[in-house]
């Protein structure tokens, strides 16, 4: 009965403007009502559990989906309206209230707006309302700052001030693959092709793909691996027994201690992917290849981890124009 009548509204859309197919809508919910029960009675709390379960099959990480719930059932609490009945206006409303409340960033709100807009998608789809109300809800224009990379002397730093054979490597690994920090924690020391100088890894929706580290990677972690006397086959370990699978959170903590202690300001594990991939564009490497290198399935995301280095405009200038 339900896609009979999305049918008929579909059907009905080239006719009437949009005021007269929300009403038909409305007539059609009222008087068939009696032959559509199981979806009518749905609550707001099941449409987003039926949401986070949809979106865990697909692949979704488990912080994606703790986000996903906390950002909608915050919308849900603030909102006292059925899913199916929310407007347009009610979501702007919300995100304006948002910002004010919540004194946050554009960058911020555009994420939240983000995130509540794929629920709705995914309620459209799945033929549980007619239209989203976050169409007309467009992505808010966010300043976009030239963000820093890690420089040649910062990372010779870096390297100079650990303090064991494991954080070497695990910086060099870092800056060499350009591989995100749970990619990270996730290898094991089977992963690791010696000869070849590639791994593999899984990234955002278990998508495996191989990278490639230098040579001063590999002589690190085979020095880091040499040194243990663990039976863990994970590739990285906390240093004291029971020497346990290194965590995301430990290795952020690590990164940010070891920029602390040189004065080294916004260093995270995620500025070395980065990192990896302006350098990598700067030296010449085509965007489709370290879009690959990167597990990236949009070539515009790619981009913006690419920095343009000012000094190659300028020679590029004076090649090219002057």
């Amino acid at each position: 009965m339900e896609e009979k009548l999305v049918k008929i509204i579909n059907e009905m859309a080239d006719y009437l403007n949009i005021a007269q197919m929300k009403k038909l809508q409305e007539v059609l919910i009222k008087n068939l009502s009696d032959a559509r029960p199981e979806k009518e009675q749905i609550s707001n709390q099941e449409y987003l559990k039926m949401f986070i379960e949809a979106k865990q099959i697909e692949g979704c990480s488990a912080r994606t989906l703790q986000y996903y719930q906390v950002t909608i059932e915050h919308l849900l609490k603030n909102i006292d309206t059925v899913i199916r009945k929310i407007t347009t206006d009610e979501i702007r409303t919300y995100l304006a209230e948002y910002q004010q409340r919540n004194n946050c960033s554009k960058v911020t709100v555009d994420n939240v707006r983000r995130n509540i807009s794929s629920f709705f998608s995914w309620l459209e789809e799945e033929d549980y309302i007619l239209k989203s109300p976050m169409r007309r809800i467009h992505k808010i224009k966010t300043k976009q700052p030239v963000k820093e990379i890690i420089s040649d002397e910062m990372i010779e730093r870096l390297r100079d001030n650990c303090r064991c054979s494991r954080d070497l490597a695990m910086i060099d690994l870092l800056y060499s693959t350009g591989i995100r920090v749970g990619e990270l924690v996730g290898l094991n020391i089977s992963d690791i092709d010696f000869e070849e100088r590639e791994c593999v890894v899984y990234g955002k929706g278990d998508k495996e793909r191989r990278v490639y580290f230098d040579a001063k990677a590999k002589l690190h972690l085979q020095n880091y691996i040499n040194s243990r006397t663990d039976t863990n086959p994970a590739l990285f370990v906390t240093l004291d027994s029971p020497y346990e699978r290194l965590k995301i959170s430990g290795v952020e903590i690590r990164v940010r201690e070891l920029g602390r202690k040189l004065n080294i300001e916004k260093i995270h594990p995620h500025k070395f992917r980065r990192t990896m991939a302006t350098r990598a564009i700067d030296k010449g490497m085509p965007i489709e290849q370290v879009q690959k290198i990167l597990g990236h399935s949009q070539i515009g995301t790619t981009m913006q981890y690419a920095i343009v280095n000012q000094n190659n405009v300028k020679t590029s200038h004076r090649r090219y124009i002057a």
